[in-house]
C-alpha cells in the first residue's frame, strides 16, 4: 500500500516520528506540495494524507487509485467530499485532538492583554526598572478577571475548555449555543445579549454560512469600549476591516486572534496595523502534545480503515 503525506511539515517539523506508517505500507512524505504537484505525487496511492493541501473534483478525477483520505486536522473543507463519496473515497477527520491547546492560547491572549507581560519584559531589559524612581512602575490599567463577565459563542469542546478555566477565574460565563442543557454556572443568551453584556467575548464556532461574518460592525457596536474579542475558531467568522474599525475608533478595547480569514496573512489586511490588535500565526493547535496526538489519531485511523472498520469518517460511503 503506498501512503503519501502532502504537507508533513507543519505537523512534524522534525520533533516527532512517522515511523509507525512504515510499518504499513510504502510511505512517501513531503513537506509541502505546491497545487500543480498533487496529483503527480498522488498516483498510485492507496491512501492520502494533507492537512491544508486541497483535493478538489479535478484532483480527484485523476486519482483512480485512491481509496482513503485523512485529513490531518479537525476541518475537512479542503476535500471534496461529493466526489469522495462519489468515487467510494473514505474521508476521516482528526477531532478534538487539540482541545486543551487552543483553550490554552485563548488564555495567553486574554492575559496578555489584560496583563501586558511582554510589554514590561521587554521594557525592563532596556533597564527601565533599574532606573525607575518607584519599587514598581506600570503603562497600563490592568485588569482582575474575578466578577467580569465571560461570553462564549459556541459550547463545543473548546468552548468548554475555555468557559471552565474562565469560572475558574472567578468570572461568570454567558453562552450562545445550540444547547439546550448547560452545565452549572453558565448561562444561556441572545446572540445580541452576549455581544451587549461580554467583558471579554471569546469565538468557539464552526465556519458555517451562518457564521461567516458573525462579528461585523452592528454586532461590534453593542459591545462595550472596555470589552476584549478573541477568536481561535476560523478567521472569515470575523469581518476584519470592522474589527480594524472598531479597534481604531476605541469601540473595542482590544481583538487577540489566531486565525485571519487568507493564511499565511496578507499585506494588506487592516489587522496587521489596528490598534490593540495581537495576532499569533495560527499556532494554537501545535503544540508538541497536541501534534503527537494528531499523529496517534492519524495512525489509528489509517489502522482502522484497512482494517475495514473506518473510524472518524466526515463522508458519506
Amino acid at each position: 500500500m503506498k501512503i503519501v503525506i502532502l504537507d508533513a511539515y507543519t505537523v512534524n517539523p522534525g520533533d516527532l516520528t512517522w515511523h509507525p506508517l512504515d510499518d504499513m505500507g510504502e510511505l512517501i512524505v513531503y513537506d509541502r506540495t505546491l497545487p500543480e504537484q498533487v496529483v503527480e505525487r498522488c498516483k498510485g496511492a492507496e491512501v492520502v494524507l494533507t492537512n491544508k493541501v486541497v483535493l478538489d473534483a479535478e484532483i480527484l478525477n485523476q486519482l483512480p487509485h485512491l481509496s482513503y483520505i485523512g485529513v490531518l486536522a479537525t476541518g475537512y473543507n479542503v476535500v471534496d467530499l461529493e466526489v469522495a463519496s462519489r468515487q467510494s473515497i473514505t474521508v476521516t477527520n482528526i477531532p478534538a485532538y487539540s482541545t486543551n491547546s487552543v483553550a490554552q492560547m485563548v488564555w495567553a491572549h486574554i492575559l496578555n492583554i489584560t496583563n501586558n507581560v511582554a510589554h514590561y519584559a521587554t521594557e525592563n531589559s532596556k533597564g527601565r526598572w533599574t532606573n525607575n524612581k518607584d519599587f514598581c512602575y506600570y503603562d497600563f490599567t490592568h485588569t482582575e478577571l474575578a466578577g467580569k463577565t465571560m461570553g462564549i459563542v459556541g459550547l463545543g469542546n473548546t468552548g468548554m475548555a475555555t468557559a471552565r478555566i474562565a469560572q475558574a477565574f472567578g468570572m461568570k460565563v454567558i453562552v450562545y449555543t445550540s444547547k439546550t442543557q448547560l452545565p452549572e454556572g453558565m448561562t444561556k443568551v441572545t446572540l445580541d445579549e452576549l455581544f451587549q453584556e461580554s467583558d471579554i467575548l471569546s469565538l468557539h464556532c464552526p465556519l458555517t454560512n451562518e457564521t461567516k461574518g458573525l462579528v461585523n460592525r452592528e454586532r461590534l457596536n453593542l459591545m462595550k469600549p472596555s470589552a476584549i474579542l478573541i477568536n481561535t475558531s476560523r478567521g472569515p467568522v470575523v469581518n476584519e476591516a470592522d474589527v480594524a474599525e472598531a479597534l481604531n475608533q476605541g469601540r473595542i478595547a482590544a481583538f487577540g486572534a489566531d486565525v485571519v480569514s487568507v493564511e499565511p496573512i496578507e499585506a494588506s489586511n487592516p489587522l496587521l496595523n489596528a490598534k490593540n490588535c495581537f495576532l499569533t500565526p495560527h499556532i494554537a493547535w501545535a503544540t508538541k502534545e497536541a501534534r503527537q496526538r494528531l499523529i496517534d489519531i492519524c495512525v489509528e485511523n489509517v489502522k482502522a480503515f484497512v482494517q475495514d472498520n473506518p473510524q472518524n469518517v466526515v463522508n458519506e460511503r
